[in-house]
């Protein structure tokens, strides 16, 4: 059962769902399912001597980061 994230088009409040292949998610807040699924986002750790990476561009897919004109 994948997590996805969701932003309800109703009250606009934004949270995680647990969602299984045969159920349609619903906002904790005001119970509706008018909702948009979002971009989720990957945690990362690391120890406090090392930083996080970083993304290389906006997309990731160009080869030459310096000439990528995707704005």
């Amino acid at each position: 059962m994948p997590i996805y994230e969701y932003a309800c088009n109703d009250c606009e409040k934004q949270f995680e769902a647990l969602v299984r292949s045969d159920t349609v998610p619903e906002c904790p807040n005001c119970h509706s399912k008018e909702l948009e699924k979002q971009l989720s986002v990957f945690a990362t750790t690391a120890t406090s001597s090392e930083t996080a990476p970083t993304a290389p561009s906006q997309c990731g897919s160009c080869p030459n980061f310096a000439t990528c004109t995707i704005d």
